[in-house]
């Protein structure tokens, strides 16, 4: 596969001496948020070479699962990419959030905000295969997999990389890098930008189950003072459970045996679904959150997990980077269709004065979210309580909380709108 792709590595296009450069952008990272990218910049006339280090295989075997929010699914939709994705994901119409022992429990459902699926759900692989595929048909990408990005340097009006291929080097030339390689992006780190954030004192236990009964389409969101719990419907009857608890406490629970372990997750999911049954491995992860102090150079910007990382209550991680996604395309094709470069920082510092503040915001919800509800602080435990009563009981309230949670808050990108 490398030696055939290495070969179309040179678009047909104006020749590299009279342009300067090879490629309009180079998206570092072909995972979901790289690949989701890639795809929408389609129609946009720019060529795009995404260069991914891990082979295919390897790439979509990783087991992992997403809330995949109505936003993220209106601007895959906008991709036109949706149509392949929805056959093999799970939706939700109704989200119920309790808080410990307390009776009251909040729960939406679609006619709170009069549409069809609040939400779904998609394994690793049901994102990423149909992405790889759109990929592979987009006339203006060039997609190498496996390659690595070795070298970078930036210059005033261009960026030169190395890019390994096998065992070949290939200089490339182009007007902008987009980093899209993970939490510990080699490319942010090169370019010498910091970061803020912490490690929760929490990890998370990750986990496949099948339950008795139907799942009925519904995501559970319940707090407990050692962390939040949810569970999240899957094809098949299956379902997805993401368990926060301190790192000691996660660590003891991943060395039960299965009988035991799932003892104590019983306890946890309720007898709602009545037994359940494991699936295949349980993982672990720690948590953190983190912040890019830029979200853009001259020349560089950076989506998805490299720019940013939250808790996982409320499922709101990649839906983030899907977002980074829609505003930076939407950046990129109207500076190109000025004729901007769109490589300048100031064409670049409009995606970030767009994306760094409402993520923040997001960062921040979710943080506080999991500091008011993981304790049993009196004081805290009043006011979150009168804050589930607020939303039972104040349409207004109730409504807003869904809104931001499923990412119909804030400005939305032109893609979503199709």
């Amino acid at each position: 596969m490398a030696q055939a792709q290495l070969q179309t590595l040179n678009p047909p296009q104006t020749p590299t001496h009279t342009r300067g450069y090879d490629y309009d952008l180079v998206i570092v990272g072909g995972g979901i948020v790289g690949l989701t990218l890639a795809s929408a910049l389609k129609d946009s006339g720019l060529s795009v070479l995404l260069v991914e280090a891990k082979v295919e295989s390897a790439a979509v075997a990783k087991g992992q699962a997403y809330a995949v929010h109505m936003l993220s699914a209106l601007i895959f939709q906008g991709i036109g990419i949706w149509n392949k994705i929805l056959p093999n994901i799970e939706t939700y119409r109704r989200v119920r959030l309790s808080d410990a022992d307390y009776p009251a429990v909040v729960e939406w459902e679609t006619g709170d905000i009069n549409t069809k699926d609040l939400g779904y759900v998609a394994e690793h692989q049901a994102l990423l295969h149909p992405l790889q595929e759109f990929v592979k048909n987009c006339p203006n990408v060039t997609y190498l997999c496996p390659a690595q990005v070795v070298n970078i340097q930036y210059q005033q009006d261009v960026v030169t990389m190395d890019v390994k291929i096998a065992d070949q080097m290939q200089t490339v030339r182009t007007k902008l890098v987009v980093a899209a390689d993970g939490s510990r992006s080699r490319i942010r780190e090169a370019a010498g930008i910091k970061t803020r954030g912490w490690k929760y004192w929490q990890s998370c236990i990750v986990a496949f189950v099948k339950p008795e009964k139907p799942h009925n389409n519904t995501a559970y969101e319940k707090f407990q003072s050692s962390g939040p719990f949810a569970i999240l419907p899957l094809p098949g009857n299956r379902c997805r459970i993401v368990w926060t608890a301190p790192h000691e406490e996660a660590k003891a629970l991943c060395a039960l045996d299965d009988e035991q372990f799932l003892r104590e997750l019983q306890a946890r999911y309720g007898n709602q679904m009545g037994k359940l049954e494991l699936l295949g491995d349980r993982f672990i992860f720690q948590v953190q959150l983190m912040q890019s102090d830029r979200y853009v150079l001259h020349r560089l910007a950076l989506i998805g997990d490299a720019a940013h990382n939250c808790h996982p209550v409320g499922g709101q991680g990649l839906n983030l980077g899907i977002r980074d996604v829609a505003a930076l395309a939407q950046v990129l094709q109207e500076a190109d269709a000025q004729g901007e470069d769109i490589g300048n920082i100031q064409i670049l510092k409009r995606y970030e004065r767009w994306r760094q503040r409402e993520n923040l915001t997001i960062l921040g919800f979710t943080d506080l979210l999991d500091r008011m509800f993981s304790n049993n602080i009196l004081p805290v435990v009043i006011v979150r309580r009168l804050g589930l009563w607020m939303m039972q009981r104040v349409p207004m309230v109730k409504v807003f909380a869904l809104k931001l949670m499923i990412g119909l808050k804030g400005r939305t990108p032109k893609l979503a709108q199709h």
